[in-house]
């Protein structure tokens, strides 16, 4: 099928929301088939995942997320700041979040996390040769460090203990570029 007969035709857009993060916007559409729809959605700037590796274990943080009520197990990520490249906002977030800097910092995929309704495409990255700093997490940020054995990391994505999209994509995908993890 040609992609083009996919195509949805942009006629309108306005913000019904600006936030700190990201705007909540509502475009009107014209389908493949003439007729006219509205689409809201969460146009956000993008953000980034860190898969930070010390001593052959992987460093997660565990963290309040209010959206869900509890406290997931996640690999430290970010949002980027406008203008910012996905490598330079990696190796901050993996700073500020785990006090850990890297000596090599290596993309590994980028995905769309909720292309539904939001614009949010999050770049996924491979952190070697860690060196210890200090975190400088932000003034809203309470942030507990995890480390566990690659094993460990895998299983607890297999027994749905972690939940997080991300986190579940990037050991899944580290599992299978590097094989048995």
């Amino acid at each position: 099928m040609d992609k083009d007969a996919l195509t949805e035709e942009l006629v309108s857009s306005s913000n019904l929301h600006v936030g700190r993060i990201f705007k909540l916007r509502r475009d009107v559409v014209r389908l493949p088939n003439g007729r006219l729809t509205e689409r809201d959605f969460v146009e956000h700037l993008g953000a980034v995942a860190i898969i930070p590796i010390l001593d052959d274990r992987i460093v997660f943080v565990r963290q309040f997320r209010h959206a869900v009520g509890k406290v997931l197990c996640e690999l430290p990520a970010g949002t980027l700041r406008r203008g910012e490249s996905p490598g330079a906002c990696a190796a901050r977030e993996l700073e500020e979040e785990t006090g850990y800097v890297a000596g090599s910092l290596r993309k590994l995929f980028h995905c769309c996390l909720a292309p539904g309704y939001s614009s949010e495409i999050i770049h996924v990255y491979l952190a070697t040769d860690l060196r210890k700093t200090k975190p400088t997490t932000d003034s809203d940020e309470f942030i507990e460090l995890l480390t566990v054995s690659r094993e460990e990391a895998l299983r607890m994505v297999m027994s749905n203990e972690i939940e997080d999209a991300k986190t579940i994509s990037g050991i899944l995908m580290l599992k299978q570029i590097e094989g048995s993890i």
